[in-house]
């Protein structure tokens, strides 16, 4: 059964030839591969590459991410491959886009204390969003859009909804980073990787010609460096506290810090290592204790996108990742809204920061998500 019947079961009637789908290509093996087996398949497929990198002078070094001057090399890898398959690539420049949705979007709430998701928003926004109308505004038509996250989709016939489920790759399953995707973008969304792991493709580049874009470094993170500070304004100083109030030193903007760090505090004489409780914008003042108090029982949520809708969530216990990376939490719903929740962890969690999203999972299924605020 095809990628898209098998997800779909639709189409049936069509001609594979006539059905058209965009892949995103980011000049990386996964997005190659996804593009490769499409056309194995028999899609009509072509290429849509975003361009965000605004020669911002401040992003510099050697980490691999999507916003830095590495771009020029990856927009090449992704012409070049779409050559090798024959198929059309386009260019779709979004940097002001970007710089409005993602990079303002980041400083904003860094400069409140908060510590933002900037891939989260980006797929919502851009890479499912703009992306796709600026391409189709443009003249570039498709049937479908695909990239090469590791994560599931399906159709519920008896709640006509569409479903986002966990990749069968544990280790590589992205829907953390997707629950904010809509239906509308559900509906026109496939992710051929989703049923795959990240070893077989590779496996599968090195036998079909692209074994360079198999070895090439992952993307590790949202911009090509470390330093996420060189995006923000310098902070004012102010002072380091413990959660009794007693002064422990001084920081240099409360930007460069969040919940749960223990790096660059530089407080010297203690006992033992002291990690960042709480970030008090309005008093600009860091508060650091240790690891035992960066625990919390509950999650204050806002913001939330549901994918399914509340009448149909028949269950209050829950799994939740509070950052990508993190390990399933079991919690419990205290409350729920459509637009907040308040949830009990099973067993106290560490650093639960406010900014960062926190998804629901019911078994392998994305209920939705939302901002932990921290507060109610």
């Amino acid at each position: 059964m095809t990628i898209i019947k098998k997800r779909f079961k639709m189409d049936s009637m069509k001609n594979k030839k006539t059905i058209k789908i965009a892949v995103g290509m980011s000049g990386g093996v996964d997005s190659t591969i996804t593009a490769l087996m499409l056309k194995n398949e028999g899609y009509d497929v072509i290429g849509l590459t975003m361009k965000i990198w605004d020669n911002n002078p401040l992003i510099k070094g050697n980490r691999s991410g999507c916003y830095g001057p590495g771009e020029v090399k990856d927009i090449a890898e992704a012409k070049k491959a779409a050559k090798i398959m024959n198929i059309p690539h386009y260019v779709i420049d979004l940097r002001k886009e970007y710089h409005k949705s993602v990079i303002d979007y980041f400083k904003e709430e860094y400069q409140k204390g908060k510590t933002p998701n900037p891939c989260i928003m980006c797929n919502s926004k851009i890479k499912f969003g703009l992306l796709i109308d600026k391409a189709i505004n443009s003249g570039i038509n498709f049937d479908y859009f695909a990239t090469g996250h590791y994560a599931r989709t399906s159709f519920d016939k008896k709640n006509n909804l569409y479903l986002l489920k966990t990749g069968l790759d544990k280790t590589k399953d992205q829907s953390y980073f997707l629950y904010r995707l809509k239906q509308k973008q559900l509906k026109k969304v496939i992710f051929p990787l989703g049923e795959k792991r990240k070893d077989d493709i590779k496996k599968f580049a090195q036998k079909n010609g692209f074994a360079d874009y198999a070895e090439k470094d992952e993307s590790q993170n949202f911009i090509e460096c470390d330093n996420y500070s060189v995006l923000l304004p310098a902070g004012k100083i102010g002072s380091i506290i413990d959660w009794q109030g007693n002064i422990l030193g001084q920081h240099k903007g409360i930007s460069n810090y969040t919940l749960g760090q223990r790096k660059n505090l530089n407080l010297g004489g203690l006992k033992e290592p002291y990690y960042v409780l709480k970030i008090d914008v309005k008093k600009n003042i860091v508060v650091a204790g240790p690891r035992n108090l960066a625990f919390s029982d509950k999650a204050f949520v806002k913001k939330i996108n549901w994918i399914i809708p509340l009448k149909l969530i028949k269950t209050n216990k829950i799994k939740t990742k509070i950052r990508y990376g993190a390990e399933f939490a079991e919690a419990v719903f205290l409350s729920k809204t459509n637009k907040s929740a308040v949830l009990k962890f099973k067993k106290p969690q560490f650093a639960v920061t406010p900014g960062q999203s926190i998804v629901f999972y019911d078994k392998d299924m994305v209920l939705g998500g939302g901002i932990i605020t921290g507060k109610k």
